[in-house]
């Protein structure tokens, strides 16, 4: 039986960011006809996690819809699947990767990104410093493709912060600020970008056709991981 994909987002009090999500997930079953793919949150958003997994029968592989690292991926995402389904096979999170960077460029462009804007990458943040640096390596990998600086900021936890990265910018020659929204869905950090006053602030990445397609490359990833794991056991003797 091929295994279900069971996609975990953090969970938003927006509508919209629901609404967008479950569009991601329609993008990721359109992508493969006939696999089934479910969509679940980690908190706050309904189906739970917690939930949806021993509903779903056959083999699973949860992928986290999380742009980073950090304590959803590495302690509420472990202890949910430890207690509902310990046979789950989990993928990685989804960044950095170059699928997330074109569609970042490809947002900006549609924003109306000037060749001399200076750009800011927005994320939401966290306090785990691995998550940071997942982020900051989007951001170096978005200003390869634009082939200008990027640079990091952060909604919540990191540094610098978005007002502290508007204000460095503030001081530079160039006309205005672009910020490239990295998070998936509109919500409250999207709302934080769109608040510090840039000249342009892209969309949130959302069902973007190249986003599904990383889903699916983490799912295939972890079920190859799982494979060659399996082959590097030792026989057991009768």
């Amino acid at each position: 039986m091929t295994p279900a994909l069971v996609l975990a987002a953090h969970g938003t009090r927006s509508a919209e960011g629901e609404q967008t999500l479950s569009a991601l997930a329609e993008t990721a079953r359109r992508a493969r006809p006939g696999q089934r793919v479910e969509l679940s949150y980690l908190e706050i958003s309904s189906p739970l996690l917690a939930d949806v997994l021993p509903a779903v029968p056959g083999p699973v592989v949860v992928v986290p819809l999380l742009l980073a690292g950090g304590y959803h991926v590495h302690i509420d995402l472990p202890e949910v699947i430890a207690r509902h389904r310990p046979d789950a096979v989990v993928a990685g999170w989804l960044g950095p990767h170059r699928l997330l960077t074109s569609a970042l460029a490809r947002k900006l462009a549609r924003a109306g990104l000037r060749s001399t804007d200076a750009v800011l990458l927005g994320a939401a943040g966290s306090s785990d410093p691995s998550a940071l640096a997942d982020v900051r390596a989007a951001a170096h990998q978005l200003a390869v493709r634009l082939a200008r600086p990027v640079t990091a900021a952060f909604a919540s936890a990191g540094t610098p912060s978005l007002e502290e990265a508007m204000e460095r910018l503030g001081s530079t020659p160039a006309a205005r600020v672009a910020i490239a929204s990295y998070v998936l869905a509109p919500g409250y950090f999207h709302d934080r970008l769109a608040s510090v006053g840039a000249g342009l602030v892209s969309e949130p990445l959302g069902a973007d056709p190249d986003v599904a397609a990383l889903i699916w490359h983490r799912y295939d990833q972890a079920l190859r991981r799982r494979h060659s794991a399996a082959e590097r056991q030792p026989l057991r003797r009768a």
